[in-house]
């Protein structure tokens, strides 16, 4: 356990010196590839509904990736975080500027008092955040296991996804489970599927 611990540690290290070398015109730069390679992904666009996160701190911006699939009438659904065992309930959106409202966490969030709860059950393709990858589809989030929870959860149908800046993609992640694992993750380099 404490072998893990110690690996994500010392890759979390890796990737925030990584990405503190670059200025925000780069990073700038990154996110128009990743979000290009999204939208040319046939997967993303050939599903009927996909999740998507509003992001927290260093994870990859979405905000443009969601208004540009709602214009295109994307059915999208994101999470609403509850307590009860570190859960989330997703939500579907039609509209970024009225269905999103911001949660005690400062997180943005489906209005659950305007948007249709959807189930796991509906997803075609997720979407999900993390700090730091390797080509075998391991991540490291931010450890309150909400996503890790989510992917064991999913159908087998559904296409496990990462968003990263190449400098996120590391060796090697120790993971406890490889069950945890993303399929694909879009970088602004290139397109990784799992090994």
């Amino acid at each position: 356990m404490d072998e893990i611990k110690n690996g994500k540690s010392n890759n979390l290290a890796i990737v925030a010196e990584r990405l503190e070398n670059l200025t925000q015109e780069e990073l700038a730069g990154k996110y128009k590839e990743i979000e290009h390679k999204l939208f040319e992904f046939a997967n993303f666009m050939e599903a009927q509904m996909a999740f998507l996160y509003t992001p927290v701190s260093n994870e990859i911006p979405t905000e443009g990736i969601i208004k540009k699939a709602l214009q295109i009438e994307k059915e999208l659904a994101l999470p609403v975080f509850t307590d009860a065992k570190n859960a989330l309930n997703l939500y579907k959106i039609s509209n970024y500027n009225k269905d999103l409202v911001m949660s005690d966490d400062d997180i943005l969030e489906p209005d659950i008092e305007k948007c249709k709860k959807i189930s796991l059950d509906d997803i075609d393709i997720a979407i999900i955040p993390g700090l730091a990858f390797d080509d075998k589809g391991g991540r490291i989030g931010f450890g309150n296991n909400f996503y890790t929870k989510m992917i064991t959860k999913l159908p087998e149908t559904c296409r496990k996804v990462s968003l990263a800046y190449e400098e996120q993609v590391v060796d090697q992640i120790q993971m406890e489970s490889r069950k945890f694992t993303v399929d694909i993750i879009i970088t602004d380099k290139r397109v990784i599927y799992k090994i």
